[in-house]
Order: structure tokens, then sequence, then C-alpha cells
């Protein structure tokens, strides 16, 4: 059988479980999740631990996933999720106005990007952008969506790129 880790229970979070309905509530705001019904959720003390009800690879597999899935709930509530982009490129340039992410990326016309709900973008230089929330998927999803205005490319290294990728380059066409 899978190694169970339990997931603990920081200070300042306060966790809920009604049947398979799990709320987390934090400093940062309040999220719930409902749990698989093969997952047993077993709370001792400040620590969370996921076992699943049946035998077989699914519910093994669903209990790691709602393990993870709670997780990201806890720490989103508490300290919260970010991604930051990089705008390569000459006269590339991003600001935020409130809700709207501007980004002039080479394009004939400007890209004003909405933020949804829960998501927040800071852009501390003019080719850096700073995105923060705390539900993982949709900051995750805001971050791919603004990479894919302008994605970056293996000749130049021009476009949008996450601050941790590193984009494999190519050799130009030879005569």
């Amino acid at each position: 059988m899978a190694r169970i880790t339990a997931v603990s229970i920081p200070t300042g979070v306060e966790v809920t479980i009604n049947d398979q309905h799990v709320s987390v509530k934090g400093s940062k705001g309040t999220m719930e999740h409902t749990v698989h019904p093969v997952v047993e959720i077993v709370r001792e003390d400040d620590n969370l631990t996921f076992l699943p009800r049946e035998k077989g690879p699914a519910a093994i597999s669903q209990s790691g996933t709602a393990r993870a899935v709670i997780n990201n709930l806890i720490t989103g509530v508490s300290d919260g999720f970010e991604k930051k982009l990089e705008l390569v490129g000459v006269g590339y340039r991003a600001q935020s106005q409130g809700k709207v992410l501007n980004l002039t990326l080479g394009f004939s016309h400007p890209v004003n990007y909405e933020l949804p709900d829960g998501v927040t973008a800071e852009t501390p230089s003019q080719t850096e952008v700073v995105i923060r929330g705390m539900d993982k998927q949709q900051v995750g999803q805001v971050a791919a969506e603004i990479r894919g205005f302008r994605p970056p490319e293996p000749y130049k290294g021009k476009g949008v790129k996450y601050a941790d990728e590193r984009i494999i380059r190519k050799e130009a066409k030879k005569k």
C-alpha cells in the first residue's frame, strides 16, 4: 500500500469537515472542496490524513489527489500562490491598472487582459509581471493565458516566459 503522509494545519487556519465537504478558512479568505466518496478524511489534532475506503488503485490515487488538493487549499488561504513572468523583447512592456493588465507585445494593438476575481497582478518593472492569488489552479491558468499571447520563440528568445523557464535556442538557417 502507498505511504500515507498527513497534511499539517498551520496556526491561523481553520478547517471544517462535513462528510466529504472540506472548508478551509485563513487570513487570505475561504476555500471549499468536495472530496471523492472513496476517500476517508481523518483529523487528529492539527493533522489531516486521507485514507482510501476501498482497495484498488483508483481509491489510492483519489486519496493522494485529495491530499494534494486540500494541501493546496491550506497553503492558498495562509500564504497564497504566485507566478512570475518575464517579457523579453524590444518594446515589450506590461502595466497593471487595477483589474486590467495592459501588455505591449509587438502587435499593432495593445493587449488588455482582464484579471478574474481572486487574482492580482503586479508589475515591479516594465518587463516583469507577478501574478498572485489563493487558488493555485487559477493563478497557473492566468499565467498560462498571458504567456499564450506571445510564447517565447526559439531563435531569438523573444516573448512572454515564466521566470524559471529555460528557452532552448535553435541555430538560424545557413545558406
